[in-house]
C-alpha cells in the first residue's frame, strides 16, 4: 500500500486531489498535513472522516519536528506539496509570510524526505517528491506565444517569486543529490472548494449577495483556465509516469479575459437564479501592482510523454462550478463568516 504525504490537503486543489486519489485507488494511504489557515477547511474533506485510508494531521510544513515525525511514523512513498500561501494580493501586503511558507517550508519537506529516503549515496526505489507550482513563475506573455518548460523564470509578484524560489530549490536537490523529484506548473484552476478570494468563487459569492463585483484595471488580463479535476489527473500521471527531475506544464487551453469570466457568471446567475443580478454590479478598481497581462501554457510535453490532456471545456466546467457553489451554500457561508468581510475590504476596496 503506497503512502502519500499530501501537504496543504485541506485547501482547494489539495482537497480535490485527495478526493480524486481515494476515489480512484483503494490500495493507498493518504496523510494530509495542513496548517488550517483561512484557506484550509476540513469541511472540504468531511466525507472522508470514516475512511481508514485517510489521516489528517494539523501542522505547519515549516515545523521540522512535525514533518520529521511523520516520516518516522509512516513509510512515505510520495510527497505532494500543495502547501503554499497563494493569493497575489496578500503577498503584496505580507511578502515575508510567503517566503517562510513557500520557500522555507519546501526546503524542510525536501530535507525530511531526503533523510528518510537516502542512505547518503542512493535513494530508495519508488519514492518521489512532487512540487506543485504555478505558471506565474514565468512572468507575463504578450498577445501571442505560450509558456514552455524551458521558458526562463521571470516572476513579478512576491507570491510568484516565492514559488519560483521553491522550484529552484527542488531542482537543486535533483541536480545536487539526485533526489527523485518532479515539478508541475499549472494554469489557473477552478472548481469546487475554492476559497472566495479567487476570481470565480468571489464573483459567484458576490452575485448571490448582490454585492459589487471588483474587476482589476480594464478587465482584459487573460488567464488560461484549468478545471481542477483535470489537474488532479495530471498530477497522478506525473507521480506514476513522470521522468525524474522533469518539469511538466499543465494547462487547459481555455484562455479567457477576466471580464469575460465575470460576465459569464453574471449571465448564468441572472438567467437561472436571480434576474436582479446584472452587469450593473461590476466595479472596475485600481489595477493590481505588477499585474501580469496574459498567461498561456503549452502542455505539449505532458501530452506527448504521459498522454494527459484537459478533458473539460471551459463552457462545461464553469457551469459545473457555479452549480456546485449554488448547491453548497452552507460551505460558502461557513468560509465567508468571521473575519472574511474585513479581509475582503482590505483586498478589494
Amino acid at each position: 500500500m503506497d503512502t502519500y504525504l499530501v501537504t496543504g490537503g485541506a485547501g482547494f486543489i489539495g482537497s480535490n486531489f485527495i478526493h480524486y486519489m481515494l476515489k480512484k485507488y483503494d490500495d493507498i494511504k493518504v496523510i494530509n498535513l495542513d496548517k488550517l489557515t483561512y484557506a484550509g477547511n476540513l469541511e472540504n474533506l468531511k466525507s472522508l472522516n470514516e475512511n481508514s485510508n485517510y489521516t489528517f494531521v494539523e501542522g505547519d510544513i515549516c515545523d521540522s519536528n512535525i514533518v520529521n515525525d511523520l516520516f518516522q511514523k509512516y513509510d512515505i512513498d510520495f510527497v505532494v506539496n500543495f502547501a503554499a500561501e497563494s493569493h497575489v494580493d496578500r503577498s503584496i501586503l505580507e511578502p515575508e509570510v510567503f517566503i517562510r511558507t513557500n520557500v522555507l517550508g519546501t526546503v524542510i519537506l525536501l530535507n525530511a524526505a531526503k533523510s528518510a529516503w537516502s542512505d547518503g549515496n542512493n535513494f530508495k526505489i519508488g519514492k518521489k517528491y512532487i512540487q506543485i507550482s504555478t505558471d506565474e513563475v514565468y512572468g507575463s506573455l504578450g498577445k501571442t506565444g505560450y509558456f514552455k518548460e524551458n521558458t526562463p523564470l521571470c516572476p513579478h509578484s512576491p507570491y510568484s517569486s516565492s514559488k519560483a524560489s521553491a522550484d529552484l530549490m527542488v531542482k537543486a536537490y535533483y541536480d545536487t543529490y539526485k533526489m527523485p523529484v518532479n515539478i508541475t506548473r499549472c494554469s489557473n484552476n477552478y472548481g469546487p472548494y475554492q476559497f472566495p478570494e479567487k476570481l470565480i468563487p468571489l464573483i459567484i459569492n458576490n452575485c448571490l449577495n448582490k454585492s459589487e463585483l471588483p474587476v482589476y484595471g480594464d478587465g482584459l488580463n487573460i488567464r488560461d483556465w484549468l478545471y481542477v479535476e483535470d489537474h488532479c489527473k495530471a498530477i497522478d500521471m506525473v507521480i506514476n509516469k513522470g521522468k525524474l527531475g522533469q518539469v511538466y506544464n499543465i494547462g487547459g487551453h481555455n484562455e479567457r479575459t477576466n471580464i469575460h469570466i465575470v460576465k459569464t457568471i453574471i449571465s448564468y446567475i441572472h438567467d437561472k437564479v436571480d434576474s436582479l443580478v446584472t452587469e450593473d454590479l461590476i466595479k472596475y478598481v485600481q489595477d493590481r501592482k505588477g499585474h501580469d497581462r496574459r498567461y498561456g501554457i503549452d502542455p505539449s510535453k505532458i501530452k506527448t510523454e504521459l498522454g494527459w490532456y484537459p478533458e473539460t471545456k471551459f463552457e462545461d466546467g464553469i457551469v459545473k462550478t457555479i452549480e456546485w457553489y449554488l448547491q453548497n451554500n452552507d460551505w460558502m457561508e461557513s468560509v465567508t463568516s468571521g473575519n472574511y468581510q474585513k479581509y475582503y475590504k482590505e483586498m478589494y476596496s
